[in-house]
């Protein structure tokens, strides 16, 4: 812990008491619940757009992905070259239900579509995915707290969730957000002194070091095989983890709370066009460290390969770097976390506690009903954070295998609630259940790779949907208000705009900023396919 030095303990105590101070001054804006989870719908849009970055990316990338490319190579950058085509999909789509709602919770949009028990499932499948899922970004925080400081992982697992507890219970989702800029900033300027670093030091230059690394197979982008067992192939990036991107950026209450919190329908949906333009450029960086640090470090086996940024940051000796580093990964884990706690507490409240509990509740009395779901939820993540304790693989990859369990029945329920005519609530139960059974036997009894699972469950999910529903509640003369041809109609039928500031509020429409994002895609594929011919 000595070694740490003053100059880093300072930046680190710096950068943590600076997130209190911001709670605590954006608490005396929090008077109800309404406050607490959309802020009033006053944050601007940009700010909006980088904490939607800040949040995905998070420490688990900034440690996970040079992890997880040291070991498979740059393939796995085609896992996630797909976001222009995710989030062109979910402005679209999922955006104008939820915005034109009026909701809190997007869950809400399930009991409109089906039924309680609907909107009740679906929130508690979300539930136990973020809880797994913050506990994978809690876990990689702490990996790095005892890497750099000395501090025991199970320690520093407390020591950051009580951090990011207390300024998210005081400030609510605009304390989330604007802390959120701040360790955007501060994770993107740790993650670019390390490269500079990394490339100074290489014992080749530049040039000649990729072309090694390339005759070595672990600079190809684009695998093209169609072994499903592989998870780092093109079409795993292309086709399943599209889908699974859209679950995440369009199903997940997470993502998509913050951009309730825009002023209108279109500052939503550039918050979001701004994801679909740089998380490219994020996860290149990130990959892009993994294969250089193969080459540095001679493909060496680490005890925890997750370590590996900060094993070269140790290295390197730059004064303050290993504060700045220990400060980046708390900004990325804790942009993470406090959506988190904000999001899940979003939802038990209005899902759970209001709707079956206290429905005529004042809004005071679910504010502080809110606060207190946070604490309670923060403590259930520090259970299976500390659980992954004994973990020693890439980070990332572990955190997107668990979630690959879950987004299929997610995408799923909303797939048939969008698009189908014949689904109703009693059919959606069974073809969620079926679709997890499915999803259950892949993980265990096949060779099938986890990018694939979201695909699975999802068809299953859908296509047992429609046959049980037809089944035990015959068929359906009519689409619901809540697909998107009822929505369509009732914007026809109503009069209502179709466009706000040059924005389309009515789902299925296309709004001419979007397309940009279809040519960014076949750019982003064209630059990758010149890169692994070229060099």
């Amino acid at each position: 812990m000595a070694e740490f030095g003053t100059l880093n303990w300072s930046i680190l105590i710096v950068y943590i008491v600076a997130n209190l101070l911001l709670g605590w001054y954006l608490s005396k804006r929090i008077s109800t619940a309404e406050d607490f989870y959309l802020g009033n719908r006053t944050t601007p849009w940009w700010a909006i757009g980088i904490s939607v970055v800040a949040t995905y990316v998070s420490a688990l990338s900034f440690l996970g992905a040079p992890s997880w490319a040291y070991t498979d190579g740059f393939s796995v950058i085609a896992l996630h070259a797909n976001y222009p085509l995710v989030i062109f999909i979910v402005i679209s789509l999922f955006l104008p239900f939820f915005y034109n709602s009026g909701v809190a919770s997007i869950y809400e949009y399930q009991e409109r579509r089906f039924g309680p028990r609907a909107r009740s499932l679906i929130s508690a499948i979300w539930l136990v995915s973020q809880t797994m899922t913050s506990a994978a970004i809690l876990y990689a925080t702490s990996l790095v707290l005892e890497f750099i400081t000395g501090i025991d992982v199970v320690h520093a697992i407390i020591i950051v969730t009580v951090i990011a507890l207390i300024y998210t219970a005081l400030g609510g989702i605009t304390a989330v957000i604007w802390t959120d800029v701040a360790q955007a900033a501060i994770l993107l300027i740790g993650a670019v002194i390390i490269l500079v670093a990394l490339i100074d030091k290489m014992a080749m230059p530049i040039g000649d070091t990729l072309v090694a690394l390339k005759a070595e197979g672990k600079l190809n982008p684009l695998e093209f095989s169609f072994d499903l067992s592989q998870a780092t192939t093109a079409w795993s990036g292309i086709i399943a983890m599209t889908l699974y991107h859209i679950t995440v950026y369009g199903t997940n209450q997470m993502m998509v709370q913050r951009t309730l919190a825009s002023k209108t329908i279109g500052d939503a949906k550039k918050s979001y066009l701004m994801m679909g333009y740089s998380a490219f450029f994020i996860y290149f960086l990130f990959i892009f460290l993994g294969v250089l640090f193969y080459s540095y470090y001679g493909g060496v086996e680490f005890e925890n390969s997750n370590t590996i940024i900060l094993q070269f940051a140790a290295d390197y000796g730059l004064p303050g770097l290993m504060g700045l580093i220990a400060a980046a990964v708390m900004a990325a884990s804790m942009s993470s976390l406090d959506s988190a706690f904000n999001s899940m507490s979003t939802v038990a409240t209005i899902d759970f506690y209001q709707k079956y509990v206290k429905p005529d509740a004042t809004p005071e009395h679910m504010l502080v009903v809110s606060r207190w779901f946070t604490l309670v939820l923060a403590v259930i993540v520090v259970i299976p954070a500390i659980m992954l304790t004994g973990s020693s693989g890439s980070i990332l990859q572990i955190l997107s295998s668990i979630g690959s369990y879950f987004v299929g029945a997610q995408l799923g329920m909303f797939a048939v609630g969008f698009f189908s005519k014949q689904a109703t609530e009693k059919g959606v139960l069974v073809g969620t259940l079926f679709g997890f059974i499915i999803v259950w036997y892949m993980a265990n009894y096949t060779d099938v790779s986890w990018p694939w699972f979201c695909l699975v469950g999802a068809t299953t999910n859908i296509v047992i949907t429609i046959i049980a529903s037809v089944l035990i509640d015959g068929k359906s003369e009519d689409y619901s208000p809540y697909t998107i041809k009822g929505q369509i109609r009732r914007f026809e039928s109503e009069g209502l705009e179709q466009k706000q500031d040059g924005w389309y509020r009515v789902p299925g429409k296309i709004d001419k900023g979007s397309y940009g994002l279809l040519v960014f895609f076949a750019a982003t594929l064209l630059f990758l396919f010149l890169f692994q011919t070229l060099i």
